[in-house]
This record gives structure tokens, sequence and C-alpha cells, in this order.
């Protein structure tokens, strides 16, 4: 559902990483032992090197250049994240009166707020016409009415825990730093790159402050060595999974108000080293190879795909489930015992 943003944030991320062990592989030679290397390979390190800098100086640059990008794609990814929820929304709800209260509210506000700060170049792109007939609409039901991104995005702080959690519960998505702290891709961070020595929120904050200081000083003593840098890729990319899931839960929510997906059954059996599932199902589906459907469960929420389907031991491309059948089915990615599935209706 958001796998396009998620994408866009693991390839800049992939290159960051690319770009860390690539600088620290040179640093090591540059300031390694040059009579190690091959005769033949001498004259060129010379060459290359001579413009060096200091190795402490370089660290320092590398330092500022990946938390400041990092915060970067953090900080548009949860932007676009909302962008793409309130598309959804308006898709959902074709009625104005039908979002939730406090959505209207915000929207509302935000339009409010908009109309005094128009003048601010940030806001160039817009005109009254544009930031107003939104509202218009909504409220008089003479056109399509649209929740204008720019009125849900107001948040003058970096997004540390407490703006992140009201820029998205303002949005209409509640329980962002709960999800967060239950979800299984920071909870393996916290546990097997921290070992639990470090919350959540002091690690957010840490990366936020790192990225401030190399944004707006211009002495930093404190920097930190290329293993470090990899593990704060690690920490936002885990984030931003997380939030992903989050929202996907919000809209399968959404969605089962209106009766537009369907839960078809419960993971009652997974099995980790074929990566496959038991599922019982609920009632009469048609299931296929190639099908999507979303596996939900507590702070747990993505998308997979049906790879093979099994009924009695025998590999079958579809079958029509009814009520207490059991299946086996594997997925393209990792599942769990006790997730329920869900399928989109026509």
């Amino acid at each position: 559902m958001f796998q396009n943003l998620l994408m866009a944030v693991k390839a800049n991320i992939s290159t960051i990483r690319s770009i860390i062990k690539t600088n620290e592989k040179i640093r090591d030679i540059a300031f390694g032992d040059v009579s190690l290397h091959k005769e033949e390979t001498k004259i060129v390190f010379m060459n290359i090197f001579q413009d060096t800098p200091k190795l402490n100086d370089w660290r320092v640059y590398d330092h500022c250049a990946v938390v400041t990008r990092l915060y970067a794609i953090y900080e548009t990814f949860v932007e676009d994240l909302i962008r793409d929820w309130l598309i959804i929304l308006q898709e959902l709800f074709p009625s104005y009166s039908d979002l939730d209260e406090s959505i209207r509210n915000t929207h509302q506000n935000g339009v409010g707020r908009l109309l005094i700060e128009l003048k601010k170049n940030r806001y160039s792109h817009l005109t009254v016409e544009e930031v107003t007939r939104g509202l218009f609409y909504g409220n008089t039901g003479e056109g399509k009415y649209e929740l204008l991104p720019d009125a849900f995005l107001f948040h003058e702080q970096n997004l540390r825990k407490d703006t992140l959690n009201k820029l998205l519960t303002d949005a209409g998505v509640p329980n962002t730093w709960s999800w967060i702290l239950k979800n299984r891709y920071i909870m393996h961070f916290v546990k097997e790159i921290r070992a639990n020595e470090n919350s959540v929120e002091n690690e957010l904050d840490t990366f936020i402050s790192y990225r401030n200081d190399a944004a707006h000083g211009t002495n930093i003593d404190d920097f930190l060595a290329a293993n470090a840098l990899l593990e704060l890729c690690d920490f936002v990319e885990a984030l931003c999974q997380a939030l992903s899931e989050l929202v996907t839960y919000q809209v399968i929510e959404k969605k089962k108000l209106i009766g537009q997906i369907q839960e078809i059954g419960k993971i009652t059996e997974w099995y980790q080293e074929p990566k496959a599932a038991i599922l019982t199902a609920n009632g009469k589906d048609l299931l296929s190879i190639g099908d999507s459907l979303f596996l939900v469960g507590k702070f747990y929420c993505q998308l997979a795909k049906i790879e093979s389907i099994q009924s009695n031991g025998e590999s079958i491309n579809e079958i029509e489930t009814t009520s207490g059948m059991e299946l086996g089915l594997k997925f393209d990615v990792d599942a769990r015992k006790d997730l329920c599935l869900y399928q989109l209706t026509n």
C-alpha cells in the first residue's frame, strides 16, 4: 500500500550504507601501511591520497553528511506517508461529513493557518483559492472535497516522539508511539543492535541531536564512527518500516468499516524453515497463487503474496475455501502464528 515510499527509503539508505563502507575502506588504505599493497599500485595510491584530509576531519564530514541525509529521508517519508494517507481517505469517504471529526478539525484549523501564513515563501505554490476550495466543497457539496496536505503538515519542531505522535494523530492515525514501541522491526533493533541498553525515544532524540549539530554547528567534537553510522541507518529504516505498517493498518481498519476488505481466516500454525503457514478459513473465499493478502496482528501489518497453495498434501493453483478448511500457504514474506488474513473485496 505504501511500498513505493518504503522502497525509496530503503534505496536511499542502501546508498548511504555503501558510501559509509566505501569511505571506511578508503581510509583504511589511506592511513594504513602502504607497503602492504602491491608495488604497482603504490604510486596510484600515493597520487590519490596526496590531498586526503586528516582522518578525524574526514570522519566528521561523513558523520555530518550521513545524519543530515538520514533525517531528510525520515522527515520526507513521514510527510509523504501522511499525503498518501489523506488521498486514500478521500477515496474511502467521498462525503466530507463521513470523515472522523478530528480529521475535519485538523483540516479546518490548517486551512485557517495557511490563510494567515500564505505569503511565506514555503507556501508560494498555493493560492487562496487552492487553500479554501477543498474545505468549501466539503461543507457545501458543490464539488469534490480535497484534504490539502499542507493543512496537516505544520510542525515547527523536529520529528521527535511528541511531534511525530501529534502530527499523525491530527491526521487521523492514533497510537503512533505505542505501535512503534511494539513493532517487530523496532523491537529487533533495540534487542539485537542496542542490547536493550537504550530506549527508542532516546535513540530518536540522539539521532535528531546529531542532525541538528551537523546542520547548525561548526565544531563537531562528538562524531560517529562507521559502524555507529551503519546502526543509525538500521534505526531509521526500522522506524520507517514501523510507520508504514501503522498507516497500512489504519487503512485496513477504515476499509473494514465500509466493507471493502474482509477477513478470510487466521494463521493457526507457522513453520519458519519453509516459511509456510496453515490457514484456517472463515468461510467462502477464492484464493489463487499470486493473490495479495494483508497479514494483520497486534502491532503487525504487511502485504504478502501467495506463492503456493496446498490442500490435503496436493499443490494447487486456486481453491474456494469453506468455513474451517485448513490450507497450506507459502508467502513471499515472513509471517507468524495468529495473524489474521484480509483480502480486498471487489
